[in-house]
């Protein structure tokens, strides 16, 4: 990986920014770049994938049956939406979002983080008592009892589920 240190952090304003360039070939997806930005003194961290080769704008549907399944890769820009409609969550693109390169299990367990952080710091107990039902379901999910679908919706085209159980359509919309 290149790395350029020295940089003004946007966060925090020291000349702390480790900018960082990777290239990679992900098979049956081609090559890319990942790009990350983090901070040695605020941990302010940013991260995005990019492929090298332009793609339109996709809908990404993949249905997780089994543990199998949970290995799937994964590849999510920055710019890119993440569903789980059985479980009514969805991880909009913002200024925090980051782009990644995981698996399906990874991207449930970043799901599951969110969940048990609103579990354990909600001041509201409808909101913890919400959070802990949810956290039953998941278990559920990862026990194998209950499937569900990862979508992922990417108006720039960086995203893919790499299987060829993955549903794959044109997003609407205009590429950005």
């Amino acid at each position: 990986m290149e790395q350029i240190t020295g940089e003004i952090c946007p966060a925090c304003g020291k000349k702390t920014l480790v900018l960082g360039e990777e290239v990679m070939d992900i098979p049956h997806f081609g090559r890319c770049y990942l790009m990350t930005m983090s901070c040695t003194d605020c941990k302010f961290h940013n991260a995005d994938i990019e492929s090298e080769e332009i793609r339109a704008p996709a809908r990404y549907t993949f249905e997780v049956k089994n543990e199998k399944d949970l290995n799937t890769r994964v590849v999510k820009s920055s710019e890119a939406t993440v569903k789980i409609p059985e479980l009514r969550m969805t991880a909009t693109p913002g200024p925090a979002s980051i782009g990644y390169i995981s698996n399906v299990e990874g991207v449930f367990k970043k799901f599951k983080e969110i969940v048990e952080q609103q579990r354990d710091n909600s001041e509201e107990e409808s909101e913890r008592k919400s959070a802990k039902n949810l956290l039953k379901k998941m278990w559920k999910v990862e026990c194998g009892e209950m499937p569900i679908t990862l979508v992922i919706e990417d108006p720039s085209g960086n995203s893919a589920i790499i299987s060829d159980k993955a549903k794959v359509e044109p997003l609407k919309g205009k590429k950005k």
